[in-house]
C-alpha cells in the first residue's frame, strides 16, 4: 500500500496545498486543494473519501471531485466520517444552494455520492487496507485514522490540540511505522492555537511525550503537517531546538509512503 501526499499545508499559495492524501489509486483520506492537482483519470479512480473533519481546507475539493466524476462512474463516490461530519456537509454543502445534492442525483437509487458514518475505534477494511478511527480534540468534531496494511501502519492526527485518548490508541499499534501529526502555529501563537485547538512546537513536545517508542517493533518516522503558510521555517526551527526525544521533519508534498 501507498500513500501519496497531495497537499499538507494550513493554508494555499504558490506551490502550498491544503491537506489531503491518496491511499492507492482509489482512497483519499481529506479532500483538501491538493486534490485539483490529480488528472481526470486519477480524479475518476477515486471510490471513497475519509474524512477528519468538516472545515474548508479538509473537505474543498469534494463538491468538485463528484461533480466531476458524475456521468464517468457506476458506482457512487462514498464519503466516510462521522455523524456530526456527515451533518455538516448535508447541512451546508450539498444543500442545492452552495453546491446540489449528489446522494439524490440522478436519482436517490443510483446516486453520485453515499454517505458513511465511522466511529472511533471502528474498524473498514478495503480489499486488505484497513481504516480505523482515532480520537483527536479541535473545534468541531473531528477524529485521526490508523491505516494498517498488515505489515505496518501509517498514523494521521488531523487536526487536533492536546488529546491523551489518541495516544491510548496510537500506543496499541505496536507496527506503527510512521506517525504525521499537526504543528499549525508557532509558539508565539501559543494562545491561538489554544483558541483553535491547534498545535504549537511547545504543545507538541508535550504530546509526542506520550508517544511510548519502547512499544513499537521498529522506530516511528514522525512528520509535521498542517505549517501555517509563511511561518513554517520558524515553526519547524522551534521544534528543532525542543527537548524532543525523537527527530521529527516536515511533510512534503508529493512525498509517498511505502506502509
Amino acid at each position: 500500500m501507498q500513500i501519496k501526499i497531495l497537499g499538507c499545508s494550513g493554508g494555499i499559495g504558490g506551490t502550498l496545498r491544503t491537506t489531503s492524501m491518496l491511499v492507492d489509486h482509489d482512497v483519499l483520506i481529506d479532500a483538501g486543494t491538493g486534490v485539483g492537482d490529480l488528472s481526470m483519470d486519477e480524479l475518476l479512480a477515486i471510490d471513497h473519501i475519509f474524512v477528519t473533519h468538516s472545515h474548508l481546507d479538509h473537505i474543498a475539493c469534494i463538491p468538485f471531485l463528484i461533480d466531476t466524476a458524475m456521468g464517468f462512474r457506476t458506482e457512487p463516490i462514498t464519503v466516510h466520517a462521522t455523524k456530526e461530519t456527515l451533518a455538516t456537509l448535508r447541512t451546508h454543502i450539498f444543500n442545492w444552494e452552495v453546491w446540489p445534492d449528489f446522494s439524490l442525483i440522478p436519482d436517490v437509487s443510483t446516486p453520485c455520492l453515499r454517505y458513511r458514518e465511522v466511529k472511533l475505534g471502528e474498524t473498514l477494511d478495503l480489499n486488505g487496507r484497513k481504516f480505523t478511527p482515532l480520537p483527536a480534540n479541535h473545534v468541531v468534531p473531528a477524529v485521526g485514522y490508523h491505516v494498517e496494511s498488515g505489515d505496518s501502519s501509517f498514523v494521521f492526527t488531523g487536526d487536533t490540540t492536546v488529546c491523551d485518548a489518541l495516544w491510548v490508541e496510537v500506543n496499541k499499534i505496536k507496527n506503527l511505522k510512521y506517525l504525521v501529526i499537526e504543528t499549525a502555529f508557532s509558539n508565539g501563537e501559543l494562545e491561538l492555537a489554544k483558541l483553535s485547538k491547534h498545535l504549537c512546537p511547545s504543545l507538541l513536545v508535550t504530546e509526542l511525550d506520550k508517544l511510548d517508542m519502547s512499544h513499537f517493533a521498529t522506530p516511528v518516522e514522525v512528520y509535521i503537517t498542517h505549517l501555517k503558510p509563511g511561518e513554517g521555517e520558524t515553526i519547524m526551527q522551534e521544534i528543532a531546538s525542543s527537548r524532543l526525544r525523537l527527530p521529527v521533519q516536515a511533510l512534503k508534498n508529493l512525498q509517498v509512503f511505502d506502509v
